[in-house]
């Protein structure tokens, strides 16, 4: 991976909404074919992250049939970066990166993007999917 790209991921708390915006393809859970999304990715002690507010997603199931995925950046930097998820079930790692999200997504900066404050934490934990990232 390039210094350009690296940089792109290092996003904080302080990163606005479109650092953090990137696209994902992912290959369909039922249907084997190619699906692009936007979504938010999260940086929690250097790590990257996948998640949405609690509800049940299609982009989460294609993950977990099919882990290997396009992770796309869009914002300071143009690049298609080969990635593999692995979904966090384990409820006290959830909680500790559900922490750390919920405080960044609470950020003042986040308001015109999301309502706030963000729902608690327990919800998050709950009923959120969380994929971490790896990149090949």
């Amino acid at each position: 991976m390039d210094d350009r790209a690296e940089r792109a991921l290092a996003i904080t708390p302080a990163s606005p909404a479109t650092s953090r915006t990137i696209d994902i393809t992912t290959i369909g859970a039922r249907t084997g074919a190619a699906r692009r999304i936007e979504i938010w990715f999260y940086r929690v002690d250097g790590e990257i992250y996948l998640t949405t507010q609690p509800a049940t997603r299609s982009w989460y199931a294609n993950l977990l049939a099919n882990p290997e995925f396009t992770f796309h950046l869009k914002h300071g930097i143009r690049a298609d970066l080969a990635a593999t998820a692995a979904p966090v079930l384990d409820v006290a790692e959830r909680e500790r990166i559900f922490t750390a999200i919920v405080d960044d997504l609470n950020q003042p900066l986040h308001r015109s993007y999301l309502s706030q404050p963000v729902e608690p934490v327990n919800r998050w934990v709950s009923g959120s999917p969380l994929m971490h990232i790896t990149f090949r």
